[in-house]
């Protein structure tokens, strides 16, 4: 069952951080999803955006902070809901997307453990332009954001972290721009595949667990789930990939990375989405 509107569990802080949603503190909807209250202070100090700030900075920023325990399929925020500051993924994962009137989506990021979200809009002091939901169960901390603010005054090192964290989001989505603009469907799904493997591997097997469902991962990539499992069903039939549900075992990472570079880009498939070439035109 989703939980759209969760509450303020009893002795969140008050003021402006109890416009942060966050969940009762009783029996999780899932069995899974952990009960017991995480130290914060300990958290954030193992975390690289508050790792250089001084205890006592910590303990101020910890002070502003709400634990926010949210069974998979919660709605952390709805595009238009008010910021009263930044999320951090401690365990779960969660997705961010626009969703239109007609129940269409497009899902922007997939976040996991040590991510964060919101900041942007935290500093324009605008609503939420995107909707947050939980593809797993998770614990978040919820972080004040005139709490944040206070440090920034204080402390110009972590001005610059945060700075530092909000360039890199940005160059993600100009990467992200740039192979939904001028890379096949194709180039995108291998892409994704060898994301996270050394530049410098080139043997092979190699076996990776998709992060989330098809159909989120296939939005992420903006093509149709039914284009992305024909994808993978054609690296497959050409001896790449092996695919067994959420598993794939790369064959022979050097031809799938040659394979990346050489599938052209000129052909079009129905709505407008590049088609692959034959694998066998490699």
């Amino acid at each position: 069952m989703r939980i759209d509107r969760p509450q303020v569990s009893p002795g969140a802080p008050s003021g402006p951080l109890a416009q942060i949603k966050v969940l009762p503190t009783g029996a999780p909807e899932h069995d899974s999803v952990a009960t017991g209250a995480i130290h914060v202070h300990e958290f954030l100090r193992n975390v690289p955006l508050f790792g250089e700030l001084a205890p006592e900075e910590l303990e101020r920023i910890a002070a502003s902070t709400a634990q926010v325990r949210a069974p998979a399929g919660t709605i952390l925020f709805r595009r238009g809901e008010p910021c009263a500051g930044f999320h951090l993924i401690v365990y779960g994962q969660v997705k961010l997307a626009f969703s239109g009137a007609d129940g269409a989506e497009k899902v922007l990021e997939v976040l996991g453990p040590g991510s964060s979200f919101g900041e942007a809009v935290m500093f324009l002091d605008k609503p939420y332009v995107v909707l947050a939901e939980t593809l797993a169960d998770s614990l978040l901390l919820a972080i004040g954001k005139h709490a944040v603010f206070a440090e920034i005054e204080r402390n110009p090192k972590f001005a610059r972290k945060m700075l530092a964290g909000l360039a890199q989001r940005l160059h993600r989505l100009v990467q992200d721009l740039e192979a939904h603009t001028l890379r096949t469907g194709t180039q995108r799904v291998i892409g994704y595949l060898l994301r996270d493997l050394p530049g410098e591997a080139t043997a092979g097997p190699v076996e990776l667990e998709l992060a989330t469902s098809k159909g989120v991962l296939a939005s992420r990539l903006n093509i149709t789930r039914e284009h992305f499992s024909r994808l993978l069903h054609e690296l497959s039939a050409g001896g790449l990939i092996e695919v067994r549900g959420r598993t794939i075992r790369i064959l022979d990472l050097a031809r799938l990375r040659a394979f990346e570079d050489l599938t052209p880009a000129g052909s079009k498939s129905r709505g407008g989405r590049a088609e692959p070439g034959p694998l066998n035109n490699r």
